[in-house]
C-alpha cells in the first residue's frame, strides 16, 4: 500500500496528525476512518496492518492521533470521550471535502466506543466495526483506581499508563458519566461487526455481548480466539484486517455497479516489497495478490513464489486457449486442467534444445481434458495448447527494459 502523512483541523482549529493508506496505483472504491485505542496512536503496528488489509480490497484508510496524542496538537488533559467523538466527525468532514465521504468506521478499544457514538452524526456510514471495544466508555476508569480520589479532591492528577505519563482532569470522568451508550448503539443505522477475544484481559468479552445485544440487525460477531487486547501478534492483526475488509465489502456498492468500478491508474502491474523479508504485494488489473518466498529462503511463506506465478501464468493461458478453441468448435470439453512444474536442467540433457552448455529452465506441463471428446479432438487440443500466447512468449526472444523512477 501507499501511505503518507496528512494534517487536518479539529473542531477547535488545532491540527490533528493523520496518515492516509491507499491501494497501490488504484482509485479507492471506498474510504474508512480508523480510531485508535485509549492513549495509543495511529502508528500502532496492529492498526497499520489492519489498514493494509483494507487497502488490498481497494478501501483507503485515514488513521489519526486524537487531540493531544502522538503528533496531534492540543492539550490532552482538556480532551475527553466527547472530544474524541468530535475529532472523528471532524476527520470525516475533512475526508468528505478533500477526498470522499467515509463509508466505514473502525475503532479499537476506546476508539471502538467512540465510533459507535460518532456513527450517529455521519449518515453516510454504511459499516461500523469495533475491535475489543468496551460497551460503556466508563470502563476505562478501572485504570485509575489509585488516582481517582486525588482527581476528585484536587481536580487533576498525573497517571502512568503503559509506561507513559498523562495528566487527567475531573472533567474527563464527568464526561464519561454523561454518555448514553445503550441508546446510541440501539439507534445505529449502519451494519455492525463486533470483534473481541474471549481471553481479553483488558476489556472482557462480556462487553462484546452487551454491544451485540444493544444493536439491531444487521450485526455480526467474530471471536478472536487467543488474541490479546492490543493484537500484538502479527497473525492476529492480519486476521482482523482480513475479516473486516471482507465483511465491509458486503455493505459497499458492488464493483460492477455503474460508476463504482475502481479505475486502474495505468495499465501496469504494480509490485511492492518492503524492507523486511520478501512478502510482496502485487496489483494487477485491479486485483490484489501476494508473493513471498518459503521460510527456508528467508520469506514468510504467505504467498506463491515468483516462479509459482510464472507457472500459473503458463497454466492459465494454456487452459483458457484450449477451452476457447473447444467452444469455437462446439466440442464437449467440460474443463481443461493443467498441472505444471519447473526445474533447472543441464543443457546437454535436453535433446531438442539448441544450446548445449550451461543450464536451462524446463517447464513440464500435463494437460487433462475432461469431457466426451474423440481421440482426434484430444490430439488437436494438445496441439492448440502449444499455441497459447504465454507459451509463445517464453519461447520468443524477450527484452526487459528497466528504468529508474525519480523519488519524490
Amino acid at each position: 500500500m501507499k501511505s503518507y502523512p496528512v494534517k487536518f483541523p479539529n473542531a477547535g482549529g488545532e491540527q490533528l496528525s493523520g496518515r492516509i493508506d491507499l491501494p497501490e496505483d488504484e482509485t479507492p472504491r471506498a474510504w474508512a476512518l480508523f480510531a485508535h485505542c485509549f492513549t495509543c496512536g495511529k502508528n500502532l503496528k496492529s492498526s497499520a496492518m489492519i489498514a493494509r488489509a483494507l487497502t488490498r480490497e481497494k478501501i483507503a484508510v485515514l488513521r489519526f492521533d486524537f487531540t493531544g496524542l502522538g503528533e496531534s496538537e492540543g492539550d490532552f488533559s482538556a480532551s475527553n470521550f466527547s472530544s474524541n467523538v468530535a475529532d472523528l466527525v471532524a476527520a470525516a468532514r475533512w475526508l468528505e471535502e478533500e477526498y470522499q465521504t467515509p463509508e466505514i468506521l473502525l475503532g479499537h478499544s476506546f476508539g471502538g466506543a467512540a465510533v459507535l457514538q460518532a456513527a450517529a452524526q455521519l449518515s453516510q456510514v454504511r459499516a461500523v466495526a469495533t475491535i475489543a471495544a468496551p460497551f460503556d466508555p466508563k470502563h476505562v476508569t478501572h485504570l485509575f483506581s489509585e488516582s481517582l480520589e486525588q482527581i476528585k479532591l484536587e481536580g487533576e492528577a498525573k497517571v502512568t499508563l503503559a509506561g507513559r505519563q498523562f495528566r487527567f482532569r475531573r472533567q474527563f470522568f464527568v464526561d464519561l458519566s454523561e454518555q448514553q451508550v445503550e441508546e446510541q448503539i440501539g439507534r445505529l443505522k449502519s451494519a455492525l461487526l463486533v470483534l473481541h477475544s474471549p481471553v481479553d484481559q483488558s476489556v472482557g468479552i462480556e462487553n462484546a455481548t452487551k454491544i451485540y445485544q444493544a444493536a439491531k440487525h444487521p450485526k455480526s460477531f467474530i471471536s478472536l480466539d487467543k488474541a490479546d487486547h492490543l493484537l500484538s501478534r502479527d497473525s492476529d492483526a492480519r486476521y482482523v484486517g482480513h475479516m473486516i475488509a471482507n465483511w465491509a465489502c458486503r455493505y459497499l456498492e458492488p464493483l460492477s455497479a455503474e460508476g463504482i468500478e475502481a479505475d486502474v491508474i495505468d495499465n501496469r502491474v504494480t509490485v511492492r516489497t518492503g524492507s523486511q523479508g520478501f512478502f510482496t504485494e502485487l496489483f494487477a488489473n485491479g486485483h490484489a495478490l501476494t508473493a513471498d518466498e518459503p521460510i527456508t529462503y528467508g520469506g514468510t511463506n504467505r504467498g506463491p513464489t515468483p516462479y509459482d506465478y510464472l507457472l500459473s501464468s503458463l497454466g492459465a493461458c494454456t487452459s483458457m486457449t484450449v477451452q476457447m478453441y473447444a467452444r469455437r468448435k462446439k466440442w464437449p470439453l467440460q474443463s481443461a486442467v493443467v498441472r505444471l512444474s519447473h526445474e533447472k536442467i543441464h543443457a546437454e540433457d535436453c535433446a531438442s534444445c539448441e544450446a548445449k552448455n550451461g543450464k536451462l529452465d524446463r517447464f513440464s506441463r500435463e494437460l487433462e481434458l475432461v469431457g466426451d471428446l474423440s481421440p482426434e479432438q484430444r490430439q488437436k487440443l494438445l496441439e492448440i495448447a502449444e499455441r497459447c500466447p504465454v507459451h509463445k512468449t517464453l519461447h520468443a526472444a524477450v527484452e526487459v527494459a528497466t528504468s529508474l523512477k525519480k523519488s519524490i
